[in-house]
């Protein structure tokens, strides 16, 4: 007699299917947390940024469970340098919280030793890090960036997804900007949800004007890549044909996300942000003369849309909104009134004391203190330039790796907007292009990255460069 024992298939199509619904959820939580991360004050507040955390580790986890069995990470192989890098990062962060013996301490950074040995000679260890409690704070911030750079990467999978994330993204701006303006607008002594003092100065979700100027920059250089990926391939067009692509864009989505963009350009105005503005407008006509010289098969209507956005949302949009007020404050500036040049030369000191190891991450409000000279009265807990606060915090080593990683970014994007033919990775390349140049500018008067909203916006940015890049893009039948 035969025994016929039921055989497991191979491939399991309701497991598979499963599997893709599992990783669509986290999808659109991930979605969800980015349309979230800049409501409640930039997540700059420790219950704003424990509930991220909280929501990165979550979603990392559901992911690990999800790819327990096959896991798919031959599709992460292209963006390994970029996770490698900011784990390294990461793993510094860490090393400055660890006790080290005081003889290795003194060779790494001795005037962090006679600190130790200052308060007791007899110490036999020490940390990197003079404020322990704000580097391990600092640390598991670093933790919950990296777990969402690692999930964009591996969620973001399509040219669909890649699509949809843009469109987020500037849904979010466009959001920010709406309030911030209507809280402008509307004359209320406080905010409404959020309570906070309220003026004629937008600000959205953020208590900093700069902070939100700058989020909103991001998000428009998100959403100029999308108009750029819907424009036409066709080079020669007649008067009548521009026309009616004219009339066809103001009957779909082009017209949508063009309106969402001047919504983001009158909150960037009302902002009364100098440098979001200026970084704006200049990485936008920096990167409009890059783009019409290494796109190949460009388009006349390319052309004529970053002329648009300069002359409709600059002169027009603008001047209804108050640039004139923008620019009265930039011809009223005077370094004279501004302490921010004098904080930098009094954070140089801190640089030469501890160039190789830093003084531990978060710790600046702490340190600065100490080396402060008496022209300055205000207490600064950040500084308002974040290369010297890494450099700081980090020491130089750790700043020019993230540094190099950043350029590294921009190069590829470059590669991306020069050598891909596919429209909507050009137009990410573009908008990757933009928002790099913007924030290079901004960082340089402005503690932007301190607040996780627009870091991570910011590293979304550099993940979208790598996506157009590398993503591979199935060919149209």
């Amino acid at each position: 007699m035969k025994y016929l024992y039921p055989t497991m298939p191979t491939a399991n199509p309701t497991h598979s299917h499963r599997i893709e619904r599992l990783e669509r959820g986290l999808f659109y939580g991930l979605l969800a947390l980015l349309f979230w991360l800049p409501i409640p004050l930039g997540s700059h507040r420790p219950w704003a940024w424990a509930l991220l955390e909280i929501w990165s580790f979550g979603l990392m986890g559901g992911w690990l469970l999800v790819n327990t069995y096959s896991p798919r990470l031959h599709s992460l192989r292209p963006y390994l340098p970029l996770l490698v890098i900011f784990g390294v990062f990461q793993l510094w962060v860490a090393l400055q919280q660890m006790p080290l013996p005081m003889g290795l301490l003194q060779s790494i950074a001795p005037d962090t030793a006679a600190h130790y040995l200052a308060a007791n000679p007899q110490a036999a260890t020490g940390t990197l890090s003079l404020d322990l409690n704000h580097t391990h704070v600092g640390l598991l911030k670093g933790l919950s960036y990296w777990c969402l750079l690692f999930l964009l990467l591996a969620l973001v999978n399509s040219a669909q997804r890649l699509k949809t994330l843009a469109l987020v993204v500037v849904l979010t701006g466009t959001f920010q900007a709406f309030y911030g303006v209507l809280m402008a607008l509307s004359g209320a002594e406080t905010s409404w949800g959020l309570g906070l003092p309220n003026s004629h100065i937008a600000t959205g979700g953020f208590v900093y004007k700069n902070h939100f100027g700058n989020f909103l920059v991001l998000c428009l250089c998100l959403g100029i890549g999308l108009l750029i990926a819907s424009l036409s391939k066709s080079k020669a067009l007649s008067i009548k044909e521009m026309l009616r692509g004219t009339l066809a864009m103001l009957l779909n989505g082009k017209a949508v996300v063009r309106l969402c963009l001047a919504m983001m350009v009158i909150g960037l105005v009302m902002s009364y942000s100098r440098m979001a503005n200026t970084a704006f407008f200049a990485s936008l006509s920096i990167t409009g003369v890059l783009g019409l010289l290494l796109i190949r098969k460009k388009s006349r209507s390319l052309t004529v849309l970053l002329a648009s956005l300069l002359v409709i949302d600059l002169f027009i949009v603008g001047s209804w909104f108050g640039v004139d007020k923008l620019r009265d404050r930039l011809e009223n500036t005077s370094f004279a009134q501004e302490t921010r040049d004098e904080v930098n030369q009094y954070g140089m000191t801190l640089i030469e004391q501890h160039p190789i190891a830093g003084t531990g991450g978060g710790s600046f409000y702490s340190t600065f203190p100490s080396v402060k000279g008496p022209g300055i009265q205000t207490f600064y807990d950040l500084a308002h330039n974040d290369y010297l606060q890494f450099a700081i915090e980090f020491g130089l080593p750790a700043t020019l790796l993230l540094g190099a990683v950043v350029l590294w970014s921009l190069a590829l994007a470059f590669s991306a907007l020069r050598n891909r033919r596919n429209s909507l990775m050009q137009g990410m390349a573009f908008s990757a292009v933009m928002a790099i140049i913007a924030e290079l500018m901004m960082l340089a008067t402005d503690f932007h990255l301190q607040a996780p909203a627009t870091a991570l916006y910011f590293m979304l940015c550099l993940a979208v460069a790598w996506m157009a890049r590398f993503m591979k893009v199935e060919r149209a039948r």
